[in-house]
């Protein structure tokens, strides 16, 4: 689906009124490298196949509208390519759509934008990941790493993939390449995890940091996780499920998290992930704008995508 121009409050047409409206495009022609690149996901089938509460397809236009006002600390330009939409009855819709996505990330990793996809259920995080194994980078020996900040693994070992399956379907895909699977995750709730799901997760060599570890008391153990991580790759997939957040910051998700890891803490892993230079994609998964109570939701992720993007620029 074609992008739409961004609207939004209008203070004024000087550098010091932007915000980021006015600094979002839509002709990829005239798009430099460097640029944030903008792509929506609009899928609830990985969720609906997950049995989770469906209405993350409406995600990446709540993300849009909420970003939209955000005022900007200095000029920069984006560029919004549209949304990939997952609709119809067929057996491989997800599937196809997925592939659709990892065609679009692909394209705009390689001509040097870091790419923001905008969800949409879980699930994009396997399309997000399709379009990295298909760039120069991964193919010319890069290490990939893959940062999930997220209450739940997500390496479900299902008949269909899902919402809860990206992460396993990565760690196949990567062995089939003869490749390391970094994955490391942040937040992960004990109670939203079984065993089995556990034992999977050690079975593959994850690094995680438990949701009780990762408060602002314990940041200094958190940022040091995430620099460990850092240490170890050579370009970033960043995958934020927003129900690692707590339930009153974070009501509008598949599955709103009874603890949760504080929005303080989220926000410097993410800008110190930005900071990095290693970033290439950021998926942001799970807003459901049906169960988003004024909105918070929707504010709280675009918060991280502004604070991210600024970061980078």
């Amino acid at each position: 689906m074609p992008a739409t121009p961004w609207t939004g409050r209008d203070d004024g047409p000087g550098a010091e009124d932007l915000r980021w409206h006015r600094a979002v495009h839509l002709d990829p022609e005239q798009a430099a490298p460097g640029e944030v690149a903008f792509v929506g996901f609009r899928s609830d089938e990985g969720v609906r196949r997950n049995k989770g509460r469906q209405g993350a397809a409406d995600g990446p236009g709540a993300l849009r509208r909420a970003l939209a006002s955000m005022a900007l600390p200095k000029p920069l330009r984006a560029l919004d390519a549209g949304d990939i939409e997952v609709t119809g009855d067929g057996e491989d819709v997800l599937e196809a759509g997925q592939e659709r996505l990892g065609r679009a990330v692909a394209s705009l990793v390689d001509r040097g934008h870091t790419v923001i996809v905008l969800g949409g259920g879980h699930e994009v995080a396997y399309g997000s990941y399709r379009g990295l194994e298909q760039t120069r980078a991964l193919r010319e020996g890069c290490r990939l790493g893959v940062l999930n900040l997220d209450a739940h693994f997500d390496l479900r070992d299902d008949i269909r993939p899902s919402s809860g399956t990206p992460f396993l379907q990565m760690a196949r895909s990567e062995e089939r390449h003869g490749r390391a699977f970094g994955y490391w995750v942040l937040g992960v709730s004990q109670p939203s995890n079984t065993q089995r799901l556990f034992g999977t997760a050690a079975g593959l060599g994850v690094r995680w940091l438990p949701d009780t570890e990762c408060g602002l008391p314990d940041l200094e153990r958190t940022e040091r996780f995430v620099d460990e991580f850092l240490a170890s790759c050579d370009i970033v997939h960043l995958s934020i499920d927003l129900d690692v957040l707590p339930a009153a910051v974070a009501p509008g998700v598949s599955a709103p998290a009874a603890y949760g890891v504080p929005m303080e803490v989220i926000e410097r892993v993410c800008v110190r992930v930005a900071a990095s230079e290693k970033l290439a994609v950021c998926d942001i998964a799970e807003l459901n704008p049906d169960f988003d109570v004024d909105q918070r939701t929707a504010r709280a992720g675009a918060r991280l995508i502004h604070r991210m993007a600024t970061a980078l620029a």
